[in-house]
């Protein structure tokens, strides 16, 4: 008996499993997940959360704090947004961002209208970080509080550098607050078992993938 009741428990939790998907996929029909790497994930067809961001902006020659919110920077525009583990890191400052605002004029004649790199650091960071890599084109976003990168699953812990909680690195195509497009580097984690890889988020897939979609 108990174990014709298992049985039974087991088929009916899969049938259920069956139908809340196809319920899920029928009222969410843009949204799907597509495998990527060994067990990680792109989220092409994801809405991005409402957050709003703590800026500094110049004006007038002072700089002041403005909430700046997903809908500012995403809504109605195609946009690159990149996110690197942290702003003055050697990766980041050599390879990935000075990377970005080289490739910016061939990015943004793509149909791509701006591109964002950001970042869980504060908007004093980041705006510094800038100012030295002697950044023109490319927009630096501060996740400070790092609540756009939690929403989006990027959110890790780098204790083992004592940088605390930071972004892994994944870059996505964003079209009016939607994912179009996303890579991620490989082997995410929490407890530094990586070398900072740095092989899928860069300007030249970034473009190719673009170029393809012309």
């Amino acid at each position: 008996i108990h174990i014709y009741f298992a049985l039974y428990t087991s088929l009916t939790l899969l049938l259920f499993s069956h139908i809340c998907n196809a319920i899920f996929v029928q009222k969410y029909k843009y949204f799907h997940i597509d495998k990527f790497h060994q067990g990680e994930y792109m989220i092409q067809g994801f809405k991005l959360p409402k957050v709003t961001f703590k800026t500094r902006v110049e004006d007038n020659g002072e700089y002041r704090w403005q909430d700046t919110t997903t809908d500012d920077y995403f809504k109605g525009k195609r946009v690159v947004l990149f996110s690197l583990p942290g702003a003055f890191t050697p990766t980041c400052s050599e390879y990935q961002l000075p990377g970005f605002e080289e490739s910016y004029d061939d990015i943004r004649n793509q149909d791509i209208d701006e591109v964002y790199c950001m970042s869980v650091n504060d908007a004093f960071v980041m705006n510094a970080w800038s100012k030295d890599q002697g950044i023109k084109n490319v927009k630096v976003i501060p996740d400070g509080s790092g609540n756009m990168t939690r929403f989006l699953g990027m959110l890790i812990g780098k204790n083992h550098l004592g940088f605390g909680l930071r972004s892994w690195r994944f870059m996505c195509i964003v079209n009016d607050g939607v994912i179009e497009h996303w890579w991620q580097e490989p082997g995410i984690n929490n407890d530094g078992q990586d070398d900072d890889p740095y092989e899928q988020s860069t300007p030249k897939n970034c473009l190719d993938y673009l170029m393809s979609r012309r």
